[in-house]
Parts: C-alpha cells; structure tokens; sequence
C-alpha cells in the first residue's frame, strides 16, 4: 500500500490558509487513487515539535549504546520522525512564506529530522522520494519582481530537501494571498484568484500523476 507523508505549517486553520486548502487538494486526489493506502499526517502548528537542543544533537553523533537515558528519549523522536519520511512513497508539505522564510514548525521539524549519516550524507535513505511543496505566500516574489531577491523558501528548501535529502522536489506557489485582504492590493485579486486556481489544479494533477507512477 502507498504511504503519503503529509505536513501542514500555516497558524491558519484551512479555512482561512491558502497552503493548507492546496495541501488538502493534493492528499483528496491522492486518496481517491489510493483508498487503501497510509497518511502519516502531522499539523506542525497545531502540534508542534521541540527545538533541536543540544541533548538531541548530540544523540545524532554519538554511538547509541552510549546515550544517556535523556539522549534516548530525544533521539527515538528523530528516528520516528526519519522513519516517517522513509516509509513515505511521496511527500506534502505546506510551506507559507513568514517574515520572507518558512515557518519556525517547519525548520523545527527539519533539524530534527536532519540525521547526518541517514536521511541526509553520501546515501540519503529516502533519496529520490517525490516531495510536493506548497509555498504560498501573501505577495510575489517571483524573478523579475521587487522583491525577488527576499524569495528564502524555495531557494532554503530547494538546498535542504534536494541538495541535502536528495528528494525529487517540486513546487506549487500561490502567490499575491493577501490582496483580498488588503485594499492597496485591490487590483491584483484577479490574478490571485488565477494563482489560486491553478495551485489547486496542479496539486490535483500531481497527486494523480505520482499515484500513477507508484502504480506503474
């Protein structure tokens, strides 16, 4: 049976959150191609994880028959965590842009689940796994913008979870997220409803595409 990995970050709830809404598309589309399949979930705002501390970092580099009885405790979360991502058959991550970066729940999750000689190193242990990011954010922050150069999502995770993972990542991105709200971004809420659109149109397509590959 496939097993999708899904990650929601957004304080929102999905009613008022674009990442998860578009997160929400893709695991619906990925259910109906697999109704018997697993879905590890975890809604890092709702509950989130403990920092990296020195306790658990250590625990990563050192031999575990030699951990403290607190290094066990914090370094069976980081094998939890690294056996969700390699049990995974394809991953969903909702990532809104805050303060120009992800989400403090994510990078959380990510030094916790960072492993140096496991999921990350020479032979990464999910290597390849497909991982679908969703990086809303309220402006745009696409090349030839503005504020292209204040873009940290796509390029941090790009380096973490493809560099680092060695994941297959692909991003969807609904941009200009706040013109609805805000009246000095009036006139761009037709192309926020555009990019709404589409992002749920991809999630859709790649969820059904990738269940389709796992079928093959």
């Amino acid at each position: 049976m496939a097993t999708l990995l899904h990650l929601d970050t957004s304080v929102f709830p999905e009613g008022g959150s674009a990442s998860r809404s578009v997160t929400a598309a893709f695991r619906k589309a990925w259910e109906e191609q697999h109704p018997d399949g697993t879905v590890i979930y975890r809604d890092l705002a709702a509950d989130p994880l403990p920092h990296l501390d020195g306790v658990a970092a250590s625990a990563g580099f050192s031999d575990p028959t030699t951990h403290t009885p607190e290094q066990q405790a914090a370094f069976a979360l980081r094998v939890k965590l690294a056996e969700e991502v390699e049990q995974a058959d394809a991953i969903v991550i909702g990532a809104p842009m805050y303060n120009f970066t992800i989400p403090s729940t994510l990078k959380a999750w990510l030094d916790q689940v960072i492993i140096m000689g496991r999921t990350v190193g020479p032979e990464p242990s999910a290597k390849g796994t497909p991982v679908t990011v969703v990086a809303s954010r309220g402006g745009s922050y696409a090349p030839g913008t503005p504020r292209e150069g204040f873009e940290y999502v796509q390029n941090y995770l790009q380096a973490v979870l493809g560099e680092s993972f060695g994941l297959d990542v692909d991003f969807i991105v609904p941009e200009l997220t706040m013109a609805p709200a805000n009246p000095a971004m009036s006139e761009l809420i037709p192309k926020f409803e555009a990019s709404r659109d589409k992002a749920h149109e991809d999630a859709t397509a790649k969820a059904k595409a990738l269940a389709e590959r796992l079928a093959a």
